[in-house]
């Protein structure tokens, strides 16, 4: 005996006046872009480091610059004459004509000559302490300060040295100073490079987080076109968005990259009777960025949220023409 079939179920209609209730996705409140999902928190993550990480290279090539400068305007302004012992000659005499010779160069500020136990204190640093300089023919130093904005020829005063102060040699440091820009000048081009790079990866994360989201609001896509939306209004919703979630992203790496620096100075001004804040004193200076710094930070906070809303309604409109 076979079983009867069961009774087929009708599922009720809706009262009349009442809507079925849409999708999440497309309730009218909704945003089309969703910014507070997962996806979405992660890419502001991923972009307040990125941010974080080019802020802290743009501070720190900002930071070598500035030192740079103030060494080269520290070398620049003297001047050294070296004066090596003669046998023949009385090197007391030699540095007096010499520094007779640099007072009246035009330009010159101050011309001092170090005296033979400075000289010899000069070189313990490589020699060591307790030894006996009178069988070495260490030279004299005299070092000219020139005056603050000036920039002297030298030339003459070269020619009188040689020709009234024979072993006595002008140095005006141009070879450091050449050094010291190229140095300075790399680091601020590594920096300005890494900072290109950072904005490459942001973009790079930006166009796998709007394919997703294109992907995951697919049908609310489809019933926008279904009423008449075109795609620049899609676009224009995406950036907008992403827009907002880059801003976010980047003014938190660009606070926690200026908070840091703030800190380390902090730190850097509490060792600055130590040997170790010395020596951190004399390479970066007082480890503060200037004011320009602080506008390289902002600045960058900002390209970061163009190239995120940049990116994104870019990627939208290739994503609907390839599915167009």
């Amino acid at each position: 005996m076979s079983a009867s079939p069961q009774p087929r179920v009708r599922k009720s209609a809706p009262p009349e006046g009442q809507k079925r209730p849409l999708p999440a996705s497309l309730s009218r409140n909704a945003p089309l872009v969703p910014v507070d999902s997962a996806g979405g928190q992660a890419l502001a993550a991923v972009i307040a480091i990125l941010t974080f990480l080019a802020a802290l290279c743009a501070g720190g090539a900002e930071l070598v610059a500035a030192s740079s400068a103030q060494w080269r305007s520290e070398i620049a302004r003297e001047v050294t004459i070296q004066i090596r012992p003669n046998a023949q000659r009385s090197i007391d005499q030699d540095v007096e004509r010499a520094v007779a010779l640099a007072r009246q160069a035009p330009g010159v500020e101050q011309a001092q000559a170090f005296s033979r136990e400075e000289s010899e204190r000069l070189l313990e640093p490589w020699l060591g302490t307790g030894l006996d300089f009178n069988d070495l023919p260490v030279p004299r130093l005299i070092v000219i300060k020139i005056k603050e904005g000036a920039k002297p020829d030298f030339g003459p005063l070269r020619q009188s040295l040689q020709r009234e102060v024979p072993g006595a040699t002008l140095d005006d440091h141009a070879l450091w100073v050449s050094r010291l820009s190229t140095m300075a000048n790399t680091i601020i081009g590594v920096g300005v490079l890494l900072t290109a790079l950072v904005l490459v990866a942001a973009g790079l994360a930006v166009i796998f987080a709007t394919r997703g989201a294109m992907a995951g609001n697919r049908e609310v896509v489809e019933v926008l076109h279904f009423v008449g939306a075109n795609d620049d209004f899609i676009a224009r919703e995406f950036q907008r968005r992403f827009f907002r979630l880059g801003l976010r992203g980047s003014a938190i790496g660009a606070a926690a990259a200026l908070a840091l620096t703030l800190l380390l100075g902090l730190v850097t001004r509490s060792w600055r009777a130590s040997p170790t804040g010395d020596q951190i004193e004399a390479l970066f200076g007082a480890f503060t960025i200037s004011w320009r710094g602080y506008a390289v930070v902002v600045l960058i906070a900002l390209l970061v949220a163009l190239v995120t809303g940049i990116v994104s309604r870019l990627t939208v409109r290739r994503f609907l023409n390839e599915n167009g």
